[in-house]
């Protein structure tokens, strides 16, 4: 298959590297200096290159702030059959993209990212394909996601927002608030550096996507239970109620089993 790749970033890099030794790859940046660090790929900069290319499926690694206006410039050089894909983090705007863009698409979500995760072991990993994408699409990523080992969830896109809000949003938000009270130390103990290692890769990450993230609908009721659950320990420590802490620790426990 004849694949386009929009965005040379970390992701657009990865899906190079996966599918280039089975399909026919390209690989689109508006900046070519990023194109250095792709190999195997036709390295692309012009829409000219993208029509006479002619792809059968564009993957859209475009970041998330610049993801629906990489469709809108690209899907004028495609064929009215090619597939066109996302692989974001954040679906807002997306569905209703497709519904009026003319061609099959297929959503898919892959919660991993170069950060955090090996790339060369993805099996504990989790992958969502939305539901409402088109079948052809879905088949050539369930075939992709399971031979990389991933987890694989079908989700509608109300039902992947709903849970992007639960798996993304309260430990960004729980990192966010770790860090903003963050001061240095001389003598770090194992937990804190671990904090610091997952705050500091969240850091890393383009502020549009974190912003996008925490603006999720569904975000705020997330954030509110953290905010009880904060004012419940608060109320614990401040009266130094063992009875009740033990209460609060079992529940932890219970929950994270």
């Amino acid at each position: 298959m004849k694949i386009l790749i929009l965005g040379a970033g970390k992701m657009g890099t990865f899906f190079c590297d996966v599918l280039s030794f089975k399909h026919e790859v390209a690989v689109f940046d508006t900046n070519p200096q990023k194109l250095r660090f792709t190999f195997n790929t036709q390295r692309m900069t012009t829409y000219e290159e993208v029509a006479e290319f002619n792809p059968e499926l564009v993957i859209n690694a475009a970041t998330v702030k610049y993801t629906i206006p990489a469709f809108e410039a690209v899907l004028p050089y495609l064929s009215k059959n090619c597939i066109i894909s996302d692989i974001a983090s954040v679906k807002t705007g997306l569905a209703d993209f497709y519904a009026n863009a003319g061609h099959p698409f297929v959503s898919t979500h892959p919660m991993f990212g170069p950060t955090f995760a090996s790339l060369s072991n993805l099996s504990s990993e989790n992958a969502i394909i939305i539901s409402e994408s088109d079948h052809m699409g879905k088949v050539f990523f369930k075939d992709l996601y399971n031979e990389l080992h991933l987890n694989i969830f079908e989700y509608t896109f109300q039902q992947h927002d709903e849970t992007i809000a639960f798996s993304l949003s309260i430990p960004f938000a729980s990192t966010l608030v770790f860090a903003s009270v963050m001061k240095h130390q001389e003598a770090p103990g194992t937990t804190f550096k671990r904090h610091m290692t997952i705050a500091h890769g969240l850091m890393s990450e383009d502020d549009y996507l974190l912003q996008e993230i925490l603006f999720n609908p569904h975000t705020g009721e997330q954030l509110e239970k953290i905010q009880q659950q904060l004012s419940n320990l608060q109320e614990i420590v401040k009266n130094h109620d063992s009875e009740a802490m033990k209460k609060y620790l079992d529940t932890v426990r219970k929950n994270l089993n």
